[in-house]
């Protein structure tokens, strides 16, 4: 579902002139049907990554394919959702003006975005407000709600950043039930959070990054058996800050 070969995004500053390599060389294999977690530090290069992926950002060197489409092609669109870390959602509308206009963006007939919409809103628990203004809600509700948006058109593949800010813990849970529901339905999820615990009990596979580079790439299986914990931390939090602080 997706690949990355020797990806690698150099940025210059305007002012100093100085380079700064936000990645170094990623690869990486996402499978169909699978739950794919990256964590890393800030810094790490993780939104930079999100960012190729999603056509965002062009890359310095380096391949990128999304179901065997690279990002540059607006066909690539088709079958994606993205939730951003920081949703940026029109304040003065609803969420139901916003389904609304992702439908008639994508061509999707009258008559099967309404029951979509039903659907949708259903699962993000916010059918009673769906027609009240954005900046009405909390922060944890417009997390929710740019979701909605997200997963709206079905897409194959769906790409979150930092999907849990924001949340209270029933909301978390939610969330982390929708991911699951959505992934047992044969769909891919590619997803960045600090919320360790949340990684490590969701994914089928996890990546850290540290400094623009991919560093190891473990199973929930490998964490439990190969890791041997500190006191105090999980297998994937010990395993981390090894990583980090260049013990591994």
């Amino acid at each position: 579902m997706l690949k990355i070969d020797q990806l690698s995004k150099l940025y210059t500053s305007s002012f100093l002139k100085k380079p700064t390599h936000a990645l170094r060389g990623v690869s990486l294999t996402v499978q169909n049907a699978e739950i794919f977690g990256i964590v890393g530090p800030n810094g790490a290069g993780k939104s930079t990554l999100l960012k190729i992926l999603l056509g965002l950002v062009k890359p310095s060197s380096g391949s990128v394919y999304l179901n065997g489409i690279p990002p540059s092609d607006c066909l690539c669109r088709n079958n994606l959702g993205f939730l951003a870390e920081n949703p940026c959602l029109y304040e003065s509308l609803c969420l139901v003006d916003h389904l609304v206009f992702i439908a008639r963006v994508t061509n999707i007939p009258r008559g099967q975005w309404q029951s979509m919409m039903t659907d949708v809103l259903e699962k993000v628990g916010l059918g009673h407000v769906a027609t009240r203004p954005i900046r009405t809600f909390s922060k944890g509700m417009v997390q929710r709600a740019a979701l909605a948006c997200a997963l709206f058109t079905c897409p194959q593949i769906l790409i979150l950043d930092e999907p849990m800010s924001g949340l209270d813990p029933l909301g978390r849970k939610m969330v982390v039930d929708i991911i699951r529901d959505y992934n047992a339905q044969g769909n891919t999820v590619l997803f960045c959070s600090h919320i360790l615990t949340d990684v490590e009990r969701m994914c089928d596979r996890i990546a850290i990054m540290d400094k623009g580079q991919l560093k190891v790439t473990v199973t929930p299986r490998q964490l439990q058996t190969e890791v041997t914990c500190n006191e105090g931390e999980s297998p994937l939090e010990t395993l981390f800050i090894q990583v980090v602080e260049g013990g591994c």
